[in-house]
Order: structure tokens, then C-alpha cells, then sequence
């Protein structure tokens, strides 16, 4: 059965690959041979490999296991964190009140 192709749009393609390198990078600052690395991480060299060079066709979960492994899994959570354009999207749908609430009345 053949793989199926992911096409992504341009963007896509150039955030992949910054991704990708700045793994890279991160393993070679840790001075981490890439068979060490795809060890620890429990994936294949030529999966690793992939991953460095930003494949959309890799797993999200097989580059979790390689960001965990250099300690960098926490930097995931950031993603999405401080979502400014929702905020004004769902800002725009508030209702506006008119007038104060009553006060009650003693």
C-alpha cells in the first residue's frame, strides 16, 4: 500500500524546516551523536533524520519523544498559549451592555 503525500502550503513547509533545524541544532549543542539521539528517543536514524530536516510525513508524537529527550518538550506548551487573535475574535462577539446594573436598593 503505498504512503500517502502530504502536501502542505509554503508556509507550512518553511516552518517545518526551521523546526526541524533548530532540532538539529539543540542536539548538536548537546554534542548528541544522531544514533544516540534516535536511541534515547526510540525512533530510527532515518526517522531522525527526517524529523531534522522538518518531513511533514514524521509523526507529531516521534518529535515529541525527540524534543523530550533534549529537554525541550515543555517549550510545546507555549504553543497557542497567548492566542491574541481569538481573543479579539471572541471580544468582537460580546454583547455591549447599555446601562449600568441597578443598584439594590436598601
Amino acid at each position: 500500500m503505498p504512503k500517502k503525500s502530504v502536501f502542505l502550503l509554503p508556509k507550512t513547509e518553511q516552518i517545518l524546516s526551521e523546526l526541524g533545524a533548530n532540532i538539529r541544532l539543540a542536539r548538536l549543542r548537546r554534542n548528541i551523536t544522531a544514533k544516540l539521539e534516535a536511541e534515547r528517543a526510540g525512533i530510527s536514524i532515518a526517522t531522525l533524520a527526517k524529523i531534522e530536516s522538518g518531513s511533514p510525513a514524521v509523526s507529531m508524537g516521534n518529535y515529541m519523544q525527540v524534543l523530550m529527550t533534549l529537554g525541550l518538550d515543555k517549550d510545546m506548551l507555549k504553543v497557542a498559549l497567548d492566542d491574541e487573535l481569538g481573543r479579539k475574535i471572541q471580544d468582537a462577539g460580546l454583547s455591549v451592555r447599555r446601562r449600568a446594573s441597578k443598584r439594590g436598593t436598601k
